[in-house]
């Protein structure tokens, strides 16, 4: 009875104890960060997938922020998004046990009979999602067109996400 309750209170505790934010960084084993391909000379796949404490909004800027970067980085000006989708990844956690409920009760389960018991419900399960960023750019040199929505000057998007950017700290 008493592992029952300290399992129980172990679990609550581990389940408040909330996730930081992804940082700004390469994408390392496929997990958060993010990652580009070249497509042609100016052509680029761009992507930021965060974890599940990083929201939607910061996803989506982290990916501006690093196609501001690379357009950059490569000596040009502004960038044009040719395509782009934001991916919710949502997993269900559960807890408890497939059966009779945990901590599992007394009684007959399954064999027909009938018993008492307490516990907590089997069918509880929690949402968790994550956010998954793309983005198709074509780099170009000069100021960027008026009146092209898709269009971003790429040292005007970094002067205005930079001060929301978190950077990985160096170890």
């Amino acid at each position: 009875m008493k592992r029952s309750i300290t399992i129980a209170a172990a679990w609550l505790f581990l389940s408040a104890c909330s996730t930081t934010p992804s940082v700004y960084a390469p994408a390392e084993d496929g997990r958060y960060g993010y990652s580009e391909q070249r497509l042609e000379d100016n052509r680029y796949r761009v992507s930021y997938s965060g974890n599940s404490a990083t929201s939607r909004e910061e996803v989506e800027d982290y990916l501006l922020y690093r196609a501001s970067e690379l357009t950059l980085q490569n000596g040009y000006d502004h960038f044009v998004i040719t395509s782009r989708d934001t991916e919710p990844r949502t997993s269900y956690y559960g807890n408890g046990s497939p059966y009779a409920g945990w901590p599992p009760g007394y009684g007959f389960y399954g064999y027909g009979g009938s018993g008492f018991g307490w516990g907590l419900s089997t069918s509880t399960s929690r949402p968790v999602t994550r956010y998954r960023a793309y983005a198709d750019i074509v780099l170009h040199r000069g100021e960027k067109p008026e009146g092209n929505d898709w269009a971003y000057d790429a040292r005007d998007v970094m002067n205005q996400l930079g001060p929301r950017i978190v950077h990985q700290v160096e170890k």
